[in-house]
């Protein structure tokens, strides 16, 4: 059962130092019970107080780490239902399956074409995080050998899947140092699983029939220390799965329920068509799974589920920027035209091919509008003239041109006297959208283009 502010600021020292950055120790428990902020924050608090509190302390979904070095994954620890509420901050991680009966070619052919799923979407780089090895022969020798191939081939983080302690063990001879997620204890083969990742220090996945089963089995898996769980409740209808995820993430985090307070982890059915796995990913990508696991590894069934990962794990307060700076296009020179848009990364990768298919190589002056669009960053004063005039100035345009025009959005039309008068640019007023933009470097600046140079 959650603790109530009161019930925690009951345990707390009361010395009100505010050294751990709160003015308070009442408001320190209060924003100890809302999960704003850690018992460790606390430097005065007993043992005993310790001990009491940890319900109240610890995360209501855990924090699980799967692999290790740039290749790790973390999973886990949210505390919102929805993003707007405050937002997502561990994106679900995407696992391709390799089943262990295929030869020895084929599995590293399919590694490696798990190892190349990376894609550019608005300037960042999404990939497949992880590889999971299925136990299909049965055989631990078989198992292990699918393990090392696909080892020596990418350092994507594992999953391993098998039923079979043995299977599993043999695995970890080869990879525990890649601290890689063992799949599945169950109600059959627990204890031996447990022993497995109690000794080799690596996540673990609890697969129950049903949610009672499930909380059951993290109960007893937890009592005997292993805390780091990936849990799956065992539907695979869609409309069932999605009903227990959401009922397990509503345990978890409005009624602190430390047995299901755990992220969880999605394969995709078997014999489910191609064209349909993507789909039915989306669903629980978006609620609320942790590791989504596929059949696929064609291109166009991940790129969509990279693609939505993004949308829903971008804070909707932070819009994905990228670096304000003075951006070549092409193989300028001093007579190439310069052109000003704001660091909203779907603004600029907007502008950007379009420049570039324009065949006019140009200077792109990026100002930094805190991630806001052109329009939005002018209506909020974000994008002014002043704003500009210090870009300019900042990124030495003037050293790259012999000219000084300055091409803006159409929609700054407005703002061209005073930007010319506080930059002592001539300004040009540029097309309203993106699409334009070839057009307008071809004929409107290839006209100027010819007096400059």
């Amino acid at each position: 059962m959650a603790l109530t502010g009161l019930d925690i600021y009951k345990k707390l020292p009361k010395t009100n130092c505010g050294e751990c950055g709160i003015p308070t120790c009442l408001a320190f428990a209060m924003a100890l019970a809302g999960k704003k902020t850690s018992l460790d924050k606390c430097p005065y608090v007993s043992d005993e107080a310790k001990v009491l509190l940890e319900s109240a302390s610890a995360p209501p979904i855990q924090l699980v780490t799967i692999g290790t070095g740039e290749q790790r994954l973390e999973i886990g620890n949210e505390t919102v239902m929805y993003r707007h509420e405050q937002t997502f901050y561990h994106p679900t991680g995407l696992a391709v399956e390799i089943p262990d009966n295929l030869s020895a070619d084929e599995i590293k052919k399919k590694a490696q074409e798990i190892d190349k799923l990376i894609f550019d979407r608005v300037g960042q780089k999404v990939r497949v995080e992880l590889i999971a090895v299925r136990d299909l022969s049965n055989k631990p020798e078989t198992f292990a050998n699918a393990v090392k191939i696909i080892s020596e081939t990418t350092p994507l983080a594992l999953v391993l899947v098998s039923f079979n302690p043995a299977s599993i063990e043999a695995a970890l001879k080869i990879c525990a140092d890649k601290k890689p997620l063992i799949y599945a204890a169950n109600q059959e083969n627990h204890q031996a699983m447990t022993e497995l990742a109690k000794k080799h220090t690596c996540p673990l996945g609890v697969l129950g029939k049903n949610l009672d089963e499930l909380a059951d089995l993290t109960a007893k898996i937890s009592a005997a220390g292993i805390k780091n769980l990936v849990i799956d409740p065992g539907t695979a209808d869609l409309n069932a799965r999605l009903n227990d995820i959401t009922q397990i993430r509503k345990l978890a985090l409005r009624k602190t329920f430390r047995p299901l307070g755990f992220p969880v982890i999605t394969f995709t059915p078997e014999n489910m068509p191609a064209e349909e796995e993507p789909i039915y990913a989306s669903v629980f990508i978006a609620k609320y799974t942790g590791i989504m696991v596929l059949k696929g590894s064609v291109p166009w069934q991940v790129l969509p589920l990279v693609t939505i990962r993004l949308n829903v794990y971008t804070d909707p307060q932070k819009p994905i920027q990228i670096e304000s700076k003075i951006y070549e296009i092409g193989n300028v020179t001093n007579t190439s035209p310069v052109l000003v848009t704001t660091n909203f990364s779907l603004t600029y990768f907007t502008v950007e091919p379009e420049v570039e298919g324009s065949k006019v190589p140009s200077y792109v002056v990026v100002v930094n509008t805190e991630g806001m669009s052109v329009l939005t960053a002018y209506a909020a004063d974000k994008l002014n003239e002043k704003i500009i005039a210090k870009a300019l100035n900042e990124f030495k345009v003037q050293d790259k041109v012999n000219h000084k025009k300055l091409i803006i959005p159409g929609y700054l039309s407005a703002l061209s006297g005073k930007l010319e008068a506080e930059t002592g640019w001539e300004i040009m007023v540029g097309p309203r959208e993106a699409s334009a933009i070839p057009s307008y470097l071809k004929n409107i600046w290839g006209k100027v283009s010819q007096a400059v140079a």
